[in-house]
């Protein structure tokens, strides 16, 4: 008699378990917000670098790599740090060094993903360059910024996310006590 009621409970477990795992991978949906961690978004970052990113007609690039981001629990903006690399000829010049910014976010519905929001460069130890940015390099990272927040998305919403969303509008996105909130209305 006392195994159905523990088979019960681990039935139970198993399926509170599979749901957090699923809110985890996806979004949790709580009434009229939905919350992305620091976890689901560096996944999404991990999945899509490192890249290349060519200027001046091809001849050179920069290579970001091993994106590292963080969500402070007292700040309304992520930090993201790269390992960024220059390329001349489809080689690299020198050693790789890094490129930290912090961002707000924003939803834009054309690539239904999470984008950078008024980026900010915090630091640059880039030993190729010397260490600090001399006016060409920092106009080549700052257009790279500027493509990279209006084209390309941190963090995309899956199908399944937005179907449960439904016919509700994304009205806000905002980053609060550590998490990505997205504010629904009706």
């Amino acid at each position: 008699m006392r195994k159905a009621p523990l088979l019960l409970l681990g039935l139970l477990a198993t399926l509170v378990l599979a749901g957090c795992s699923t809110l985890s991978a996806m979004g949790a949906l709580l009434g009229s917000q939905v919350t992305f961690t620091q976890p689901q978004l560096q996944r999404a970052l991990d999945r899509n670098f490192p890249k290349d990113y060519e200027q001046l007609g091809g001849t050179v690039a920069l290579r970001l790599g091993q994106p590292s981001l963080s969500i402070p629990h007292d700040s309304s903006r992520l930090r993201l740090q790269f390992e960024v690399g220059l390329m001349a000829g489809g080689r690299a010049v020198g050693q790789p060094g890094t490129f930290a910014l912090s961002s707000g976010l924003r939803f834009d519905p054309r690539t239904r993903g999470l984008h950078l929001q008024d980026p900010t460069i915090e630091s640059v130890d880039i030993p190729a360059w010397g260490g600090a940015l001399d006016v060409p390099s920092r106009e080549l990272l700052s257009q790279w910024l500027t493509d990279y927040t209006r084209q390309e998305p941190v963090y995309v919403l899956d199908e399944s996310l937005l179907q449960r969303i439904g016919s509700d509008r994304i009205a806000s996105t905002g980053i609060r006590r550590g998490v990505v909130v997205l504010d629904l209305e009706r």
